[in-house]
């Protein structure tokens, strides 16, 4: 079993954690310290030894950070935490919506002007710091060693996963050949490269470092001439010197801010990613900013990874049907959450294809399903009643693919308000799935089309419409997003999540996703742009049609709900028997 239900954090556990952290500003002679959901990569997953958020404050969420001062504490959550921080931290702790509210304004409002704020330089950005100081200029940010750690006693070791080659058949590029065309672009004559993802694509190697991500932790320098210095204890690499060839040159992971600080000449950096660790170390070279140069090309799956990606969706989506049918079997009442996860994690497992779990499996019934990224733990499971939502958002890393799927499934009857708001998600998810679109717009350009029914009666979701995902890398992947924020250009090859929702806090959460890969769109008689695009389906598993209202639905929306089941039952039906096909045949019906 990969998922676990213990409770990792404690909210009593908060308060005694701060005192100790306020004994250490005192003795630095500072008003305050950021406690960020980072590691010294920068990626957005951490490792259990750096999930320093979490061992102070009791939040586990994916994303946030804490500004502790000598008098107040604030906890800096996104909308999709809202609802979860409350129950997770102490009184002590002060949740703050971000970015409602920037880090810069309530420091500003929290501490005088000469305020001495201490950071570890290892977990801020180049980008990030440089914001806080142009907005805070009569403010300090003093580099110091983390002082969470200090007060740690029992802080988990440095994660030792082995690493592996990815093979070519599933990468469909040597990692060769990434080095070499990727050392012609590049604007100076090394790259630094942090990103575990980054660094884990371009040598095609996956790892096992940080929980549900098959990455290894290590730095990279790319060189112009081709080479690549790889920073990672060579312990994890037994077997791979073949692989990795003569480009790649291993060396220990403690040698990398030496070797940084012999640079001259230029060196790129990507402000976004880089620590400022790393770039105060760069002080006789030329720093050139520019993206990491592997984000973008990583994001644009070619067709080995996209044909992966379409044998994983199979095999999950079969997975998910066996499952499906075993929750409609069951007596309403008689369900855990726990026993959820872990009959879905099974039917997973029984593909004998399974990696992990690529997150932790999202089982919310009733209330706990208005908690976006709720986690069921041993004190929080609930039954599954009647009359209520289930909302199960999960997915599966396998060699050949990275998976995420959520459904929401009625258990007995369900209210009519839940039926409508239901019904007017899936008219969100229906209008991306359709959508054709010029080829240069961005995530931000499409996303009103997932809310606009939403909008009609006021409603709304405090997350993005769709995020990247990885070929047997991170289920979240950079650069594109839908979303406001999304700004990147969406291009053909690139996986997105396609999942609006609605949540009734206290009662009910909805979500419905689907993944979906940008391709070109055939051209239409008469069609005067020039390029247009268009989203493949990945993910093929029943939508609950117990839930839709017809009559909200346009008869172009019922067509393509009718085309979609009809398909999955085509796709999924070969692949199950029995009484899991007679299932999968009347969940595909007609509407």
């Amino acid at each position: 079993m990969f998922q676990t239900f213990q409770e990792t954090a404690r909210p009593e556990q908060g308060p005694p954690r701060l005192a100790s952290l306020r004994d250490e500003l005192a003795r630095e002679g500072l008003d305050g310290f950021i406690v960020p959901r980072a590691d010294a990569h920068q990626g957005e997953y951490v490792a259990p030894r750096d999930d320093r958020l979490a061992w102070l404050t009791g939040f586990t969420g994916s994303a946030g950070f804490c500004v502790a001062l000598t008098e107040e504490a604030g906890v800096f959550i996104d909308g999709r935490y809202r609802v979860q921080v409350k129950a997770q931290v102490a009184k002590d702790f002060t949740p703050v919506d971000w970015p409602e509210t920037s880090l810069a304004d309530w420091i500003a409002r929290k501490l005088p002007e000469g305020g001495r704020i201490g950071i570890d330089p290892w977990l801020f950005s180049v980008d990030q710091l440089r914001g806080l100081e142009a907005k805070l200029e009569s403010h300090g940010f003093i580099r110091t060693d983390n002082l969470v750690d200090r007060i740690w006693p029992d802080q988990p070791s440095p994660p030792q996963g082995a690493v592996f080659a990815q093979p070519l058949a599933l990468t469909g590029e040597p990692h060769a050949d990434k080095i070499d065309r990727l050392a012609r672009d590049l604007k100076a004559a090394t790259c630094v490269i942090t990103l575990p993802d980054s660094i884990a694509w371009l040598l095609n190697i996956r790892g096992s470092d940080i929980p549900r991500n098959p990455v290894p932790h290590g730095f990279a320098l790319l060189n112009e001439d081709g080479t690549v210095e790889l920073f990672i204890d060579a312990a994890k690499l037994e077997g791979l010197g073949d692989h990795l060839g003569p480009k790649v040159k291993v060396l220990p992971p403690e040698g990398f801010l030496a070797a940084v600080a012999t640079l001259g000449g230029k060196v790129q950096i990507d402000p976004a990613s880089c620590p400022v660790a790393v770039a105060d170390a760069l002080a006789t070279a030329e720093i050139v900013e520019a993206p990491d140069p592997c984000v973008l090309p990583k994001a644009r799956k070619n067709a080995a990874e996209l044909e992966g990606a379409r044998a994983a969706h199979l095999r999950d989506g079969a997975a998910m049907v066996r499952f499906l049918a075993w929750l409609d079997r069951q007596a309403p009442g008689s369900l855990t959450e726990i026993g959820v996860v872990t009959t879905l994690e099974a039917e997973r497992r029984a593909t004998n294809a399974l990696r992990d779990i690529s997150f932790e499996t999202i089982a919310g019934a009733g209330p706990n399903g208005a908690i976006v990224h709720y986690r069921v733990t041993e004190a929080t499971d609930r039954r599954v009643g009647e009359g209520e939502l289930l909302l199960v958002d999960s997915g599966g890393q396998y060699v050949d693919g990275t998976t995420d799927i959520t459904r929401t499934i009625a258990i007995g009857d369900v209210g009519e308000e839940e039926c409508a708001n239901f019904t007017r998600v899936l008219k969100g998810m229906i209008a991306l799935s359709r959508l054709r679109f010029p080829a240069g717009l961005a995530g931000r350009d499409i996303d009103v089309l997932a809310r606009a029914a939403l909008w009609e009666e006021g409603l709304d979701y405090g997350h993005g419409t769709g995020h990247g995902v990885g070929a047997y890398l991170s289920v979240h992947e950079g650069p594109a997003r839908i979303a406001r924020t999304g700004v990147v250009p969406l291009e053909p090859g690139m996986i997105l999540s396609n999942e609006p929702g609605f949540y009734r806090e206290g009662a009910y959460g909805i979500r419905i996703e689907n993944l979906i890969a940008v391709e070109t769109a055939d051209a239409l008689p008469g069609q005067t742009v020039p390029r247009m695009l268009r989203f493949e389906t990945l993910t093929w598993v029943p939508i609950d049609r117990r839930l839709v209202v017809p009559a909200l639905l346009t008869q172009a929306e019922r067509s393509w709900l009718d085309a979609y089941h009809e398909e999955v039952l085509a796709r999924i039906g070969p692949l199950v028997e029995g009484a899991d096909a007679e299932w999968l045949a009347a969940a595909c019906a007609p509407l």
